[in-house]
């Protein structure tokens, strides 16, 4: 068990330093649970695992491990040589992610580069799961409280220009009632974090061919007057891009889609040190007919006490998460 906690809340604009701060932030965090509840509130988070797999499955797959990107394309049920050697978890590690969720406490979670629901189980305990069903180890998916009436959707397949890349994973809560929400998870091509998508550049091409599918799915859902939201890993700094960039791809200022960013305005924060990203790429986008429920300045991010990311395997990502008023 690491001396400090795994986790601290960070709000855009606000700095917290040092253990002590850290654990004021944990124990506000558990003494708030039961009043959030009580003002008929859901919150929505995002968190991406890297490479997360049940320990079994790691050991199956890491003797066996790829070198380069097109072995692992000829076998997507398998893990590059690197993570093989670097981020195989132990029994502590994954506690410590256990504990991070059980702070966080969101009602769901889009979750990217888990293996299934098998692996996030071991995670999000009281969750239940809907998952892509892709043959990679990398799929993305949900964690919904158990008890919240949800069902899960069919993939996005077009997403993954013909499972090369990710699937899209869709759900819908409080389905058939006047609370109900239209849920999309992605995990983005990564390699094009803020050039143009018109660029030369491999990366951005792909992410490029992706636009189409997100924007189809969104127009469709606001043709619909479905509240709707997308979140997940867009592996794009979507409030810094350069040039033509995926915001505009989707439509997200026409009416098409019209999307609200629920990180813009806020002050960015690495999720341990040593990190050098200079913005997210980890995002909750709601619809306009859904942005109006956002509780103001419940948008948090939760950064790793220095302690446990040092002495832990954790993730690359951290949690981001936002709160919407049910009524």
């Amino acid at each position: 068990m690491p001396p400090v906690p795994v986790i601290v809340r960070h709000r855009p604009g606000r700095r917290r330093h040092g253990a002590a701060s850290a654990l004021l932030a944990l124990l506000a965090a558990l003494a708030g649970t039961g009043a959030a509840a009580a003002q008929a509130t859901l919150k929505l988070a995002t968190w991406n695992l890297e490479w997360f797999l049940t320990p079994a499955t790691f050991n199956e797959l890491k003797g066996a491990c790829t070198r380069n990107d097109r072995a692992h394309r000829w076998q997507p049920r398998s893990i590059p040589c690197d993570v093989a050697a670097t981020l195989e978890r132990s029994a502590i590690d994954i506690g410590a992610m256990a504990r991070i969720a059980r702070v966080l406490n969101a009602d769901l979670v889009a979750l990217e580069e888990v293996d299934g629901a098998a692996a996030a189980g071991q995670v999000f305990h009281g969750y239940d799961f809907c998952f892509t069903g892709g043959r990679t180890v990398q799929n993305t998916g949900f964690a919904i409280r158990r008890g919240l009436p949800h069902r899960c959707g069919p993939d996005l397949l077009e997403l993954s220009l013909g499972d090369e890349l990710r699937r899209g994973a869709t759900l819908v809560l409080y389905p058939g009632s006047a609370r109900e929400l239209h849920l999309l998870a992605v995990h983005l091509k990564s390699g094009c974090a803020r050039g143009s998508l018109s660029s030369r550049n491999h990366a951005c091409g792909r992410l490029a061919r992706q636009a189409p599918a997100l924007h189809d799915w969104l127009a469709a859902e606001r043709r619909a007057g479905h509240r709707y939201a997308v979140l997940g890993d867009f592996n794009r700094d979507l409030l810094h891009e350069r040039g033509e960039g995926l915001w505009e791809r989707i439509g997200a200022d026409t009416n098409e889609a019209r999307l609200f960013n629920t990180a813009a305005g806020g002050f960015f924060r690495n999720c341990y040190a040593g990190q050098i990203h200079t913005g997210y790429i980890d995002y909750i986008l709601l619809g306009d007919s859904l942005a109006p429920t956002l509780v103001p300045g419940s948008f948090e991010r939760w950064v790793y006490a220095p302690t446990a990311a040092w002495r832990l395997k954790l993730s690359d990502h951290c949690p981001v998460a936002v709160r919407l008023r049910l009524d």
